[in-house]
């Protein structure tokens, strides 16, 4: 009789957790489509789940909203993992930007969120702020313990100049010239380049 009691407890509890899921990946389609002022019924219909489903997990908008940019948060700080191993220390880093610019081309609505949390004291700016700044540390600092990238440049530094660079994103063309200015940047923040000319 125990045993059934905590199957039964147990099953309700991955349903839910598959809800949730369905409805972060459905959220990420829908505003990548959309932007931030996607509705809330495509979402739920994108994830093939009632309103009422949607409004249990995510009982506002900006709860959704911040879900789903959490999550992508955690995917670039995994990046920066993998790219600690996987690349060259100053292609890690490269790479890692241009992750950066391509979520917020993918993801319309994204940037909102990166801008809120750049410049709003939140909860939500204390988790993405910290997550990327570690994320992207791990990859600085390995650049130049390497002597490969200067040592007078911090993470927060490099993602102020990120959120700048990706200010025009509504502009015909801006997603190749903000990629062409990531590496101008990084390319500049190698030793040596300022001698370079």
């Amino acid at each position: 009789m125990v045993e059934q009691t905590e199957k039964t407890r147990r099953k309700p509890r991955a349903d839910a957790i598959r809800n949730r899921e369905r409805l972060l990946a459905a959220a990420k389609t829908v505003f990548s489509r959309g932007g931030s002022e996607a509705s809330l019924e495509a979402v739920a219909r994108q994830a093939e789940v009632g309103i009422g489903t949607l409004y249990r997990h995510f009982p506002t908008r900006e709860s959704l909203f911040e879900a789903v940019y959490r999550q992508e948060v955690d995917h670039l700080s995994e990046l920066a993992e993998q790219l600690k191993d996987d690349a060259e220390p100053v292609d890690a880093v490269r790479r890692w930007l241009h992750a950066n610019v391509q979520l917020v081309a993918t993801k319309k609505g994204m940037l909102t969120a990166l801008a809120l949390a750049a410049y709003a004291p939140s909860e939500l700016y204390a988790y993405s702020f910290d997550r990327l700044t570690t994320a992207l540390g791990i990859l600085l600092n390995r650049a130049v313990a390497a002597g490969q990238i200067r040592a007078d440049v911090t993470p927060e530094d490099l993602l102020r100049a990120l959120v700048g660079m990706c200010y025009m994103r509504d502009h015909p063309g801006w997603l190749e010239a903000v990629q062409r200015l990531v590496d101008v940047f990084v390319d500049g923040l190698c030793v040596g380049a300022a001698n370079a000319g």
